[in-house]
């Protein structure tokens, strides 16, 4: 049986909340798109659960100050791997 709309907003919600994760990942942990996941929280939630709402905005709006950060580490990230794979192949 498949959840209704106001009821997964609601559960996405309060996941977002808990554990306060982007939308991407909670996407990926429901199996559900991205565009999903904001929907039910930026319109369905705002019906369902105003209070809700009001939370899980504060953790999207942190989110979106802090995704710059998040993107430089990713690149720092994927350079020092591929410097990581660079050397291992000199080694051999």
């Amino acid at each position: 049986m498949k959840i209704q709309p106001l009821q997964r907003a609601e559960v996405l919600g309060k996941y977002i909340v808990e554990h306060r994760t982007t939308v991407r990942e909670t996407a990926r942990k429901f199996g559900i798109s991205k565009s999903t996941v904001h929907k039910d929280v930026s319109s369905r939630l705002r019906l369902e659960d105003p209070a809700l709402y009001t939370q899980v905005r504060d953790i999207l709006e942190l989110n979106k100050k802090e995704r710059h950060i998040r993107g430089g580490l990713a690149t720092k990230k994927k350079y020092a791997d591929i410097a990581k794979r660079k050397s291992r192949n000199i080694v051999r």
